[in-house]
């Protein structure tokens, strides 16, 4: 500890900053994961939605071919129906309906063709859609791997720059703890700041009073810079005269 005041808080806010750097890496780590991951949860938010319209088209699909057989059936026995018809009139009402039964048979049969068509196009893109997907995933893999080592090595250098800050505040004078600690508190990363050479404030430029300077360099009380609050202290090779 030294006589200078402010001298262990420089130090402090050294080490303040080294952990808000330490944060900031380690929120950067979720964008990047995204970032990283993105290409293969594209493909596989594609691949879901293709494989649940080849589960719609393959269900419409059994639908059609069940409303193919009833008409087919159905046909069938109009067939034989117009066969043993006993009177003009019947065989009318008969060959009515079977020319419509013919017509839907058409249509649903039609209808078949150019679902088939849409269930092979799309099963060939599911299965381009699968490759990419495992190609996007190996790639992905070692990539997701690396950053999470890396996001894990952050978190472990924080918590020791966390347990190397509860340590060294052990040992600051409290009064002026808690004012640097009321200053970053409001989310500043400068509460303590050098004069400058031509006895400014290092932080905001404003000029300090003469009598100020004096005390920062020789006097043993905490000054604040009255311009923008900032604690003030002597550069380590600041002279000791004004």
């Amino acid at each position: 500890m030294t006589d200078q005041p402010g001298t262990d808080l420089k130090e402090l806010q050294k080490l303040d900053n080294r952990i808000e750097d330490a944060r900031r890496r380690i929120s950067d780590f979720d964008p990047r994961l995204q970032q990283a991951e993105e290409p293969a949860l594209v493909l596989q938010s594609e691949l879901g939605t293709t494989r649940s319209r080849l589960q719609e088209l393959k269900l419409e699909e059994r639908r059609l071919e069940l409303s193919t057989e009833e008409k087919r059936t159905r046909r069938k026995r109009l067939d034989e129906r117009l066969g043993s018809v006993r009177n003009l009139r019947e065989e009318a009402a008969v060959s009515a309906e079977l020319e419509m039964v013919k017509r839907a048979l058409q249509n649903d049969e039609q209808e078949t063709l150019t679902l088939l068509d849409q269930l092979r196009k799309l099963e060939e893109r599911a299965r381009e859609l699968e490759a990419s997907y495992a190609e996007a995933s190996q790639t992905v893999g070692p990539k997701r791997d690396e950053l999470l080592a890396e996001r894990a090595e952050a978190e472990k250098e924080l918590e020791a720059l966390r347990a190397e800050r509860a340590r060294f505040v052990s040992s600051v004078n409290a009064s002026e703890l808690k004012i640097y600690d009321a200053i970053r508190a409001g989310g500043r990363s400068t509460a303590v700041s050098d004069l400058t050479d031509d006895g400014a404030c290092g932080h905001c430029f404003g000029m300090v009073p003469l009598q100020l300077r004096n005390e920062i360099r020789h006097g043993h009380q905490l000054i604040r810079c009255e311009s923008c609050g900032v604690i003030l202290t002597a550069p380590s090779t600041a002279a000791t005269t004004t």
